[in-house]
């Protein structure tokens, strides 16, 4: 039973993911709105957009246009949305630099301040970011609202992430890392009915932001993490919730068991000053040849997957399906994802099986569609493949933390990251077809690029129920990585307990 303060940590956090879901894709539904409703070109009725195609004839055109008044303008005022259209193909690209941003002071800044108190501002700009451009639809504000949203969306995940996981105990932190996609996952399949009954861009800014800003008073009783109270000294506000109930007593007699003899041993240690040659230690670690293989393959791993997962995310309406019944479905394809944590699989079997069936899905949704089959079957065969990509991600956010040693761990683990927003990002600047469809060259890297990393991951070693490595040499002495063996496949696992595994996962913790 869970007690009563991991439930508020839980439900409130769930409520978080599914909103921070709705601004994710907006960039999808903007197109989407401005192809069914702006009249632009010769008359024509034809309008491409960066995601997509969508053939409108100009009786439909006439319709809209009555419908929607905002959206049509004949005397080409430059303040209608329709007047800067062109515009809104930037916006995606910038989303993804504000991904990138908050990567990069999310996690220094949380831990400084807080998780709770630096949560509760990002979602409270992350809200007002949603509503903004209804009531100031202006392009160089949408595209600056844009990359602040970004910034506030990966700020969200690396502060969720951790007070879910330090409100977990140790036997059970698989779960969080899986529970808190499946929620950003029901906010996908929720966000697509909102935005196909919102068809103007105020009331559909208006249907995606202020849910959020409606909820923002429930947040406040998010509390902190226990493990940063404890660090900082606060044994206030930990008496506090101890006294709450027995349940929330327990708990965190759980949670904090590790961290309070990491506490008392750092306490015992004096104080030294520190060596000059500590940096060019770190730096001889790096340049391990076992340090630097692992560290080149997850950082492949990790920029394919975000090349592939958001490829098929963002372009999600170039199958031919309409796009808001093809962004409820891939919602609906991510649920299966929380299910991973009750496969009894190691890290590196399953890895190899979903990158492999994740590039052999998108191959065959490739091939399938220049054949010009069904485009629900095409479609079907690339979802798979980002719900395989999706698992694969899963399992490397704790893979990269066994892997390193803990005296580059964090380190090689950022760095690790910063590839996956560097993979978000490139993949923002791939072109589409003249047709609005994805490339052929582009479909091709998101299904050559798992298979290829399927068979570097036969050159890791499997570290389920394997001690977390300390130095270099505790990584050489590590099973040696061999082919797999057709058993491990349904081999069960020993539990074992690791105090130590999920403390890091927090702020590298996966594609959102």
């Amino acid at each position: 039973m869970m007690s009563p303060l991991q439930l508020s940590v839980y439900w409130r956090l769930s409520l978080v993911f599914i909103f921070s879901s709705f601004l994710f894709f907006l960039d999808i539904f903007t197109a989407a709105i401005i192809a069914a409703t702006c009249h632009q070109g010769n008359g024509t009725g034809s309008v491409h957009t960066w995601h997509g195609a969508f053939e409108i004839n100009q009786s439909e055109l006439m319709e809209s246009s009555q419908v929607n008044a905002d959206w049509w303008t004949e005397s080409g005022n430059p303040d209608s949305v329709c007047g800067w259209a062109d515009w809104l193909s930037f916006g995606q690209t910038l989303f993804m630099v504000g991904l990138l941003l908050g990567s990069l002071i999310g996690g220094a800044i949380s831990d400084r301040y807080g998780k709770r108190p630096v949560l509760l501002v990002c979602v409270c700009m992350h809200a007002i970011c949603g509503i903004v451009p209804a009531i100031l639809p202006q392009p160089i504000l949408f595209l600056v609202i844009r990359c602040l949203t970004g910034v506030c969306s990966c700020c969200i995940s690396i502060c969720s992430f951790s007070l879910a996981v330090e409100w977990t105990p140790p036997a059970a932190r698989l779960w969080p890392p899986a529970f808190l996609p499946f929620c950003f996952s029901l906010g996908t399949i929720a966000g697509a009915p909102l935005a196909w009954l919102s068809p103007s861009w105020r009331q559909l800014h208006l249907s995606l932001g202020l849910p959020q800003l409606i909820c923002l008073p429930l947040y406040l009783a998010i509390p902190e993490s226990p493990r940063w109270l404890l660090l900082k000294r606060r044994m206030d506000v930990l008496e506090c919730y101890q006294n709450n109930s027995p349940a929330d007593k327990q708990c965190l007699d759980l949670v904090l068991d590790s961290a309070w003899s990491d506490l008392q041993k750092a306490s015992q240690v004096p104080k030294e000053p520190p060596s000059k040659g500590h940096a060019s230690t770190d730096l001889m670690h790096l340049k391990h040849p076992t340090v630097l293989l692992r560290l080149f393959i997850m950082s492949y791993l990790s920029a394919v997957t975000a090349l592939t997962y958001f490829g098929i995310c963002m372009n999600i309406g170039s199958f031919g399906v309409g796009v808001y019944s093809a962004q409820f479905f891939s919602g609906l394809s991510e649920a299966p994802c929380l299910l991973v944590p009750l496969v009894n699989l190691g890290r590196r079997p399953i890895s190899v099986l979903a990158l492999f069936l994740s590039g052999s899905a998108c191959f065959l949704s490739l091939l399938l569609s220049r054949f010009n089959c069904k485009a629900e079957l095409v479609m079907s065969l690339a979802l798979l493949g980002k719900l395989c990509i999706l698992a694969a991600n899963f399992i490397s956010v704790l893979y990269s933390i066994e892997l390193f040693p803990t005296v580059v761990r964090q380190r090689c683990v950022s760095f690790v990251n910063l590839c996956f927003r560097i993979g978000c990002l490139v993949n923002s600047l791939v072109p589409p077809t003249s047709n609005g469809t994805i490339s052929l060259a582009a479909m091709v890297a998101y299904s050559s690029g798992p298979i290829v990393g399927c068979w570097l991951c036969l050159l890791l070693p499997e570290t389920s129920g394997v001690s977390l490595p300390d130095t270099v040499e505790d990584c050489d002495r590590q099973p040696k990585p061999g082919l797999p063996n057709i058993s491990a496949f349904w081999r069960k696992q020993k539990p074992v307990s690791r105090k130590t595994e999920g403390l890091h996962a927090e702020k590298d913790a996966g594609p959102i």
